[in-house]
């Protein structure tokens, strides 16, 4: 069978290499990216480059999108030349982003209204398992069109989980997102706490990981906290965005999370501080400067 052209927007890190292996299977690529230098990288190895995102969805019979934030996908998607004045009946927009689900499902109805399909299908792993098509994809949507993709996504992802209908991936992933950065959030402090008392931070590793709270977020936090290592790939503003999300979707649920309204509140302290490009355990070091 002829493999579906695919419309990728979003050359970042993450999908600049999901690209390179999809790529390297076989597929003919249209990309998009603000990134001149990302753009010129997949052309270079056989893609075709657009200008605008109708005129990539009007090419492609998968559209995939790799961003940041809801607002950019809304943006792309209901411009005037956006992909909804572009999309083709029968094709597929992918959105491998972090996105509020009703954002999500408001999409996947005007995509339905003119024959097209969406799967929200965010990610869980790094880019290196991205290159290598190695990835977690948190799948949602109708069974027939995820069906339709999951060929692509397997070459994508070692694995490929549906979920149930759209908005399901990003409330799974906004879930996942708010239990570990609450967990790196309380950690941190945790160790903070134990310094400013006079606790050594190693021997509170040791004696916290021999029982029921040792998890690999406690490892990622006392590589930073103990070792000075930095290795948990995921940025404070990032989980600032997501949790704010998760406030959002648990409004529109009609509940509450004082919980994630804790982790927010320190994670946007922290990033009005500075600290937002550094990786989410370096919240550590606002937590020190707290009592100071």
């Amino acid at each position: 069978m002829t493999k579906p052209v695919i419309g990728f927007i979003g050359l970042g890190l993450m999908g600049g290499n999901m690209v390179e292996n999809l790529q390297n299977r076989g597929y003919q690529l249209n990309v998009m990216d603000l990134n001149k230098e990302a753009v010129a990288t997949c052309v270079a190895r056989g893609a075709k480059t657009v200008t605008t995102a109708k005129e990539l969805a009007a090419s492609s019979d998968i559209v995939m999108l790799c961003l940041t934030t809801s607002a950019v996908v809304e943006k792309l998607v209901y411009g005037v030349d956006g992909i909804l004045a572009g999309i083709k009946e029968g094709s597929v927009l992918v959105d491998f982003g972090t996105s509020i689900p009703s954002s999500t499902r408001k999409i996947g109805a005007d995509l339905a209204a003119k024959g097209a399909g969406m799967i929200d299908a965010p990610l869980g792993r790094t880019p290196a398992h991205a290159k290598d098509g190695l990835l977690n994809i948190m799948a949602a949507g109708d069974l027939e069109t995820f069906n339709k993709v999951k060929p692509v996504l397997d070459e994508q992802g070692e694995n490929v989980f549906h979920l149930g209908a759209l908005g399901a991936g990003h409330t799974t992933k906004l879930i996942n997102n708010f239990m570990g950065m609450t967990t790196v959030c309380a950690m941190s402090q945790a160790f903070a706490v134990a310094d400013l008392a006079g606790v050594d931070r190693a021997q509170l590793f040791d004696i916290m990981s021999a029982g029921p709270s040792n998890s690999p977020f406690m490892k990622f936090c006392k590589n930073y906290a103990v070792d000075g290592v930095s290795d948990l790939g995921f940025s404070i503003a990032n989980a600032n965005k997501d949790l704010g999300y998760f406030l959002k979707m648990v409004e529109d649920l009609g509940t509450e999370s004082k919980i994630a309204e804790g982790s927010s509140a320190n994670l946007q302290a922290a990033f009005d501080a500075g600290l937002g490009n550094g990786n989410v355990p370096e919240i550590f070091d606002y937590f020190l400067k707290l009592a100071k």
